[in-house]
């Protein structure tokens, strides 16, 4: 506490005469700024603006409707994590639009919290077809990679939605129009593909960045590097999570990834196709590959870019354009009791954050 006192003072003592705002990528950042009220105890200059951490915001919406007609249809045991059986999908009125609605429909939808228990449920069931719907970003996906390399009962298939972090904030700094002075990128990532994956930031772009964890510490910290370059005009990566993200990330995690995905282009809901943001498995895995094993449902009409539900704006906060509560259905027609966009599912969605954090009002973009 007298760690985040002392910054907080250091920040509260410098002195900008404009507003700078500060991207945190990652959905655990957001949810650790909200939850721990440091935008209220911060200088009324810093805006702290969500970015593209959710990668349940981003998953596209024909892959979850894939996973729906494969519980539905096929009659598999459909695995994904816990997050991913709310998001919805665009169907018409009375149809299924979410995994936990396949589930009540009689489907064989089970939540998992790792790759290890889709394996279990494989093994204990070897007479049925079991599809893991593995949607996440670096951290997430890496497991999924050594879970592959060691190997998984022939019944196991995987319906990857893995994505890159990096490739979003890439385009949206190579848009001309980034929407943000200063990048605090992700403290998880980092630790599996290294904090030097975003020193583009700074070269490329001569915006100031810093890695940070989830501590109060850590981001405050984070947000008086950044300010503190953009007051002295250097340019430079700051890693202000040093005990956890090492140089070079995790060797074992980044090989794995190496052998078992190749990194292609992708889909992000709502935002479209990002160049080499996505991952899939690589031909030696293929008899484990949902998608070449249950093609019929990759439906090719639903392939709209990701669009979301009619006044959902979830894409627009997921790139920071605007904040949770500036979404015309906020609060309204959209709650995390009955959400319309997948920002308002997820834990580290910026909506459900804001939602959680007290910010139940929505404003006028």
């Amino acid at each position: 506490m007298d760690e985040a006192r002392a910054w907080l003072e250091k920040l509260h003592a410098l002195e900008f005469d404009r507003t700078i705002k500060i991207m945190n990528v990652c959905g655990g950042h957001e949810r650790s700024i909200t939850h721990a009220g440091l935008r209220g105890a911060l200088p009324k200059w810093i805006e702290l603006v969500p970015g593209p951490g959710c990668p349940v915001c981003v998953c596209p919406e024909e892959d979850v409707y894939q996973a729906i007609q494969l519980a539905l249809q096929d009659k598999v045991i459909l695995v994904a994590f816990g997050d991913m059986l709310r998001v919805p999908v665009n169907v018409k009125k009375g149809e299924v639009r979410s995994l936990a609605e396949a589930q009540a429909a009689g489907a064989d939808v089970r939540p998992i919290a790792s790759p290890l228990d889709a394996r279990k449920i494989a093994q204990e069931n070897p007479d049925r077809p079991v599809v893991f719907f593995a949607a996440g970003f670096e951290t997430t996906t890496a497991p999924v990679a050594a879970m592959l390399a060691e190997g998984i009962p022939d019944n196991l298939s995987i319906l990857l939605s893995g994505r890159l972090t990096w490739p979003a904030v890439a385009m949206l700094l190579d848009s001309g129009a980034p929407g943000f002075d200063a990048l605090v990128a992700p403290g998880h990532v980092s630790t599996v593909m290294g904090p030097e994956e975003w020193t583009f930031v700074v070269d490329r772009h001569e915006i100031p960045a810093a890695v940070a964890g989830f501590g109060t510490e850590s981001l405050l910290a984070s947000f008086y590097s950044v300010l503190r370059q953009l007051k002295s005009g250097e340019r430079f990566l700051d890693n202000c999570y040093r005990e956890v993200a090492h140089p070079g990330g995790n060797p074992t995690g980044r090989r794995l990834l190496d052998e078992t995905l190749a990194v292609v282009d992708a889909n992000w809901r709502g935002i479209g196709i990002i160049p080499n943001s996505g991952y899939a498995l690589k031909p030696a895995f293929a008899k484990h590959d949902a998608r070449l094993l249950f093609p019929d449902h990759a439906d090719p009409e639903r392939r709209r870019a990701g669009e979301m539900p009619p006044g959902c704006d979830c894409a627009q906060v997921v790139l920071g354009k605007i904040y949770p509560n500036q979404c015309r259905i906020y609060g309204k027609a959209c709650t995390p009791r009955n959400p319309v966009g997948p920002c308002m599912v997820s834990d580290e969605g910026a909506c459900r954050i804001w939602w959680a954090g007290g910010v139940r009002v929505a404003v006028d973009a």
